[in-house]
This record gives C-alpha cells, sequence and structure tokens, in this order.
C-alpha cells in the first residue's frame, strides 16, 4: 500500500512538473513566429532537455558517478530555479492580461506594438530571473552565525553553560561537496564549540559522489570536546540509510538512533530516527517518551529531531531543548509561506512551557544551490544552566 502511495505522489510531482514546462513552452513560443522553424525547435528540445537533465543525472549518478552524471545534475538543478521564478513572472503577466480584458486598463500604446511588448517583456523576465538565481546562488555560500543564549532551569553537574554549535540539512553530494563543506567545517571549528550537533539530511540521497569525491575526509576535520553527533534525516533513508550511517560513523560522526547518551555526566543528548524510517523501512521509530524513560531527567536533555514534527511530544517528556532542520524554511521564495503553514515553527526558536524548539533553515540545500529567502546558517548556542 505504501508503494502505491509512493507511486502516486511521485506520478503527481512528474505531472505538475512536466505541465510547468510546458506553461513556459507555450509561452515562449510565440517569441520564434518570426524566426526560422529551427529556432522553434530548438526552443521546445532545449527547455526539455533542461526540464529532463536533473532526472537523467540522477538516474545516472547511481550506475557511475562522471562528468557527464554531474553535469546534468548541475544544469537540472538550476534549471528547477529558473523554471520556478520564469513561471511566477509569467503567470503574474498572464493575470494581467486576464484582468485587462475585464477593465481595460492597459495603455493604448501596448496593443499597437503586440510585438515590441512582447520581446521587452520577455528580456526582463528573463533578465529578473537570472539576476535572482544568480544572488540566490551566491547567498548559499555565505553563512550566517547565528548567535543564541538559552537558560537552562536544571544543574548540568560542574557545567555552569554549553557552547553547542548546531547545523543542519548539508545535503552533501554532487552539488554540495568538498569544498563547500571545508568552508563549513572552518567556519564552525573557528567558533570553538564544546559539541557539534547535526540534526539530519547530512547526505542528500544517492552517497555514490559522497564517496566518490571522498567528502569523508572533511569531516574528520571537525573538532569538539565532546565530540559531533547527528540524526538521520529524510534524505539518508531516500539513499540508503545503511550505507549512509556507516560511512558517517566511519568519519568521525556519533549517530543516535532512538537512543540518549549522558556526556560528562552533567547532560544527555537524545537523538530520534527520522519519520522516514516508515516509509522506507517499514519499521516505527521509537516513542520518544520510552527513549527518555530511563534517563535521569533532573539533567538537561537536548533532543536531535530532524522534523520539527509534534513538538508537544518534547514538551510532554520533559526536554530542554530541541534541535531540528528539514524545512530549509521553504529554501526559495515564496515557498516559505507554505513551510510557515505546515510547521509550528518553520525557523527560529519558540518556547512550549520549559521545552526550546530550535528550527534550522539549514546550511545547505535540496535541489538548486539557491536561496532566496533565507541564509544558509550555523547555529552558534549558549546554554547557561542552573535556577533562574
Amino acid at each position: 500500500m505504501k508503494t502505491v502511495g509512493f507511486i502516486v505522489v511521485i506520478t503527481l510531482i512528474l505531472g505538475i512538473y512536466s505541465l510547468l514546462n510546458y506553461y513556459i513552452i507555450r509561452n515562449g513560443l510565440p517569441l520564434t513566429d518570426n524566426q526560422p522553424p529551427v529556432w522553434r525547435n530548438l526552443f521546445i528540445w532545449g527547455v526539455v532537455f533542461l526540464a529532463a537533465s536533473f532526472l537523467i543525472g540522477r538516474f545516472t549518478e547511481r550506475v557511475s558517478v562522471n562528468f557527464v552524471s554531474t553535469a546534468l545534475i548541475w544544469i537540472g538543478s538550476f534549471w528547477l530555479a529558473i523554471m520556478i521564478y520564469l513561471v511566477l513572472q509569467l503567470a503574474m503577466i498572464d493575470l494581467a492580461r486576464g484582468l485587462d480584458k475585464l477593465f481595460h486598463f492597459f495603455p493604448a500604446f501596448l496593443s499597437a506594438n503586440p510585438e515590441m511588448v512582447r520581446k521587452g517583456v520577455s528580456l526582463v523576465v528573463v533578465g529578473v530571473t537570472i539576476l535572482v538565481v544568480l544572488i540566490g546562488h551566491i547567498n548559499t555560500w555565505f553563512p550566517v552565525i547565528n548567535k543564541i543564549q538559552i537558560p537552562i532551569d536544571k544543574q548540568a553537574g560542574n557545567l555552569k553553560s554549553l557552547h553547542i554549535v548546531a547545523f543542519s540539512d548539508v545535503h552533501l553530494g554532487t552539488i554540495i561537496e568538498k569544498r563547500h563543506l571545508r568552508g563549513i567545517v572552518n567556519q564552525v571549528n573557528a567558533l570553538n564549540p564544546d559539541i557539534i550537533l547535526i540534526p539530519g539530511d547530512i547526505i542528500d540521497e544517492d552517497i555514490s559522489p559522497v564517496i566518490h569525491t571522498n567528502v569523508g575526509e572533511v569531516m574528520l576535520q571537525l573538532r569538539a570536546k565532546y565530540g559531533v553527533y547527528a540524526v538521520t534525516g529524510n534524505h539518508e533513508y531516500i539513499g540508503g540509510v545503511n550505507k549512509a550511517k556507516e560511512y558517517l560513523t566511519n568519519h568521525g560522526i556519533k549517530l543516535l538512533s532512538d537512543t540518549a547518551v549522558l556526556i560528562d555526566d552533567s547532560f544527555y543528548v537524545v537523538g530520534r530516527e527520522d519519520l522516514a524510517i516508515g516509509q522506507f523501512s517499514g519499521k516505527r521509530r521509537k516513542e520518544l517518551s520510552d527513549i527518555v524513560n530511563d534517563l535521569n531527567t533532573s539533567k538537561p536533555m537536548i533532543l536531535l529531531d530532524h522534523q520539527p514534527i509534534g513538538l508537544a511530544q518534547a514538551e510532554s517528556t520533559g526536554i530542554d531543548l530541541q534541535l531540528s532542520g528539514h524545512t530549509h524554511h521553504g529554501q526559495l521564495w515564496p515557498f516559505n509561506y507554505i513551510t510557515n503553514r505546515i510547521f509550528e515553527v518553520s525557523r527560529g526558536l519558540i518556547k512550549k512551557g520549559n521545552t526550546h524548539i530550535l528550527v534550522s533553515s539549514g546550511i545547505g540545500g535540496w535541489g538548486p544551490p539557491v536561496r532566496t529567502n533565507s541564509r544558509p546558517e550555523i547555529l552558534d548556542i549558549t546554554l547557561t544552566f542552573g535556577k533562574n
């Protein structure tokens, strides 16, 4: 039954994707009206190639990671962002045209010079799209460091404070590769954290390109007094969770799989398997109450849970800080409005009872190496302990 549901969802996504690209072709074809027929064919098949390149590249890299698969994924990834901003602008233009038919508010000279107007509007649409995507791509290379102080109303052994550096949703693979990760690691290490926490989606689906370029040697350079702890995200499951877990564990990442670890006899780090475990393995992850049942809840408890869903569970079990990611805060405008509706918190810090819930917009991204509504971020968190 789950397989049928998955096929239905994929078919629906591919159907919508095809319609969006058809919409671009339909709106672009009038530009070729007075051109030789070859231009019409080049335009149609050019859009078809761009639209198909991401999917072909993804399938190709599962067989062999090579220049062709990498080039196709890069081309297709950028096209995803370009497609979105082309469609948004074209939809606004079609809406304006429709309203003009009802209310006739366009100046008369526009109707008198349709060819000139069409070319001028096309140049604006393409120019705006390229500018937005270019700025969004540059944005992905410059993470912001968000400093956050959180008081915890518990004693933590002899610790008065704890310096955490956290980042989520790296999505290591063909797009986010060694050079990009090296910059992240350098920034994280420069903050001199006591502990590094990663709430999921370290690997972007297929692990083959990560192995191919030996990205793991960069992960081994992460430095923290208490080590590096992480949990799975949905993308580890999409790409094959067992291989991802093995690779991460062999490269310095301590994975917590529905378990907890007491650190320095002072505080707990609790890690949950991602919700995707049910979809991809047919198993169920442990209830949070079962994981913390045998813990000394008078000590601070920090929870890593990739998807910020069911936040009331953290509150009811006495979790002091939950770290999540997954949302990317939409990554591309205007999808942040959607994530704001889906999740209780799409980005930032909220408090439920005595539980602080912090959701990161992520430091990497899925698909387009483009961010247009938020900065990639590293969380620089200081916990202070003791009665307030």
